[in-house]
């Protein structure tokens, strides 16, 4: 099931040069998910999840979320070519997949993944929390 990103997740990612220290940190949380999804380890995987992200998740596919995000087909996202960051939002772009990010207290966690771009529109993520 494709969803839609919300705008807001967008908004202020213009910034690509912002990225620094918060950049690096939001590449190895995305590289993370990216290897626990390769692996098929879904435990990981959700670990790596927002909250609204893995809730929405688990009520979309209606089973718990190791078991949805393993069957999501998200297994060979590549490594990053690209972090945009502003403030506590991350866009990072791997070589076969988008994923955004958000920094909570416990670090950057993943809030849409399998994300492709679309002409003047947001994204379209096939993982995405509410």
């Amino acid at each position: 099931m494709r969803r839609t990103t919300p705008a807001v997740i967008l908004l202020g990612l213009a910034c690509a040069g912002c990225a620094g220290s918060r950049g690096d940190a939001a590449e190895t949380a995305a590289t993370r998910f990216a290897q626990a999804l390769q692996s098929q380890d879904g435990e990981s995987a959700c670990a790596a999840l927002a909250p609204a992200t893995l809730e929405e998740l688990e009520q979309d596919e209606q089973q718990e979320c190791a078991e949805a995000i393993t069957a999501q087909e998200l297994n060979d996202a590549g490594t990053a070519v690209g972090v945009d960051v502003f403030d506590g939002q991350a866009r990072v772009r791997l070589e076969h997949d988008t994923y955004f990010l958000s920094r909570f207290d416990d670090g950057w966690r993943v809030v849409a993944a399998g994300c492709t771009p679309r002409e003047g529109l947001p994204y379209d993520c096939t993982v995405k929390g509410g």
